[in-house]
């Protein structure tokens, strides 16, 4: 599509591949890719640039398919103007880029506990927008406030009641770009938080594919059921059991694979194309309702249009 766009001091890129920059390596080209310079570029950007022109934010691409007709519009993509960390007390602010694992470390040797974050992948943009966590903590619990400009330009601070985090989601309107958030953990011992998280590290690597390409776990593990037969919010079910109980660790389609060393990591084994991933993603639901009844809901992230025909 054509895009009249307003003038920037980051970096435009026209029919930028976006396969690069996603963990799964797969997916088309975004129309442009906007790099902004700082909070003001973005702002002064999005305020310019005409309403019905898509926008869509992107982290570092590690929780998310591109399908392979890629993305219309303008992609946003935050960078080192966006990753700086400070930390006063138990209070930390930080920039949306930020890693969620750089975060923990330098959060721990401050005597900060935000050690559940060491082994999230991603930034916390992204740990904001899924309400990331693990080990029974999530980003919810250590959430203060949070910085974003609108799609129409304007600087704001979110609370998490206008977040509304819930089990691996959040509400944010569309189009907003989230540029920092401020978190307060409990205070530790670095030494301690140290070992934890080197303990925390060994237990996923021993578990999960670390050196594989997936972007995380696939499916959101299920609600489970109270004893009334309602569902609740305990999670007690795993995705990675319902998946196993259909038959499903180690399927493939073309060049994707449901990983046989954990059945919810969905892979890129080399070859695989979007549309392989999605693929069988979809199978695996069909096949898990098929025995269990129960609908698996995606925790990745799928935007963009499919390849042309």
């Amino acid at each position: 599509m054509t895009i009249k766009l307003p003038p920037v001091r980051g970096t435009l890129t026209e029919n930028r591949d976006l396969s690069s920059l996603t963990w799964m390596r797969v997916g088309g080209p975004a129309d442009w890719l906007f790099q902004p310079a700082d909070e003001k570029d973005l702002a002064d950007f999005l305020r310019a640039l005409d309403p019905d022109v898509p926008v869509f934010p992107m982290g570092v691409g590690s929780n998310l398919i591109v399908r392979d007709g890629g993305i219309r519009g303008v992609v946003i993509r935050l960078g080192r103007g966006f990753n700086g960390i400070e930390i006063d007390g138990t209070t930390v602010t930080v920039g949306t880029s930020a890693l969620d694992a750089h975060v923990a470390r330098k959060a721990a040797a401050a005597g900060v506990d935000l050690t559940f974050l060491r082994t999230i992948p991603g930034a916390i943009g992204g740990a904001l927008r899924m309400n990331a966590g693990c080990y029974g903590r999530y980003t919810a619990d250590v959430f203060r406030s949070a910085r974003a400009v609108t799609r129409g330009g304007e600087v704001v601070t979110l609370t998490a009641d206008d977040l509304n985090f819930r089990y691996r989601q959040s509400d944010l309107p569309e189009g907003t770009v989230l540029t920092s958030a401020t978190l307060e953990g409990p205070a530790g011992d670095p030494e301690a938080l140290e070992a934890m998280m080197a303990d925390q590290l060994a237990k996923r690597d021993a578990t999960q594919p670390t050196k594989d390409r997936t972007a995380g776990s696939t499916f959101r593990n299920p609600a489970g059921f109270s004893s009334t037969g309602r569902a609740d919010d305990t999670h007690d079910l795993k995705a990675w059991k319902v998946i196993d109980d259909a038959g499903m660790r180690g399927a493939m389609i073309g060049g994707a694979q449901m990983n046989e060393k954990h059945s919810n990591f969905l892979t890129n084994t080399g070859t695989a194309t979007a549309q392989d991933l999605e693929s069988l993603g979809e199978e695996v639901r069909k096949k898990v309702y098929e025995t269990s009844g129960l609908t698996l809901e995606w925790e990745i992230m799928r935007v963009g249009e499919p390849a042309a025909q």
